[in-house]
């Protein structure tokens, strides 16, 4: 059985998915696009700030299953255009903690957006130690 995971604080879409959903052991996060999570508008024109705004966007969800960006253990990342993904990576590692979660990154015609991630976290274990 999986638990759904919603809170206000992040974007809201009048679309038919779930911003999370537990099952079992893990949490698995919707993608998330650099959008303010109050006006639904995207903030900013580069994929620096985007990039930003998406990983924020997951952390607060990921705050609501009582989870941080220190759990994740998968992302897949979707970029408008390759040649952003220098400015993509910048911001990553800057956000994300060694060891760095596994990752997949794609360009995929997602529309006005530059970056959209999704995010796979594993409950018990932070990345570089075990919880038990």
């Amino acid at each position: 059985m999986s638990q759904w995971i919603h809170t206000d604080q992040a974007p809201n879409f009048p679309l038919p998915f779930s911003q999370a959903l537990r099952a079992g052991d893990f949490v698995y996060v919707s993608g998330q696009v650099g959008v303010d999570p109050e006006t639904r508008q995207v903030v900013g024109s580069t994929i620096e700030t985007q990039t930003l705004q998406s990983l924020r966007n997951i952390e607060i969800i990921l705050a609501a299953a009582g989870l941080t960006l220190d759990h994740v253990v998968k992302v897949n990342a979707y970029l408008s255009r390759l040649e952003d993904f220098p400015g993509y990576n910048k911001v990553y590692e800057s956000v994300m903690k060694r060891p760095f979660p596994a990752r997949t990154s794609v360009q995929s015609g997602i529309g006005d957006y530059l970056v959209e991630i999704d995010v796979v976290a594993y409950v018990h274990t932070v990345r570089g130690e075990t919880k038990g």
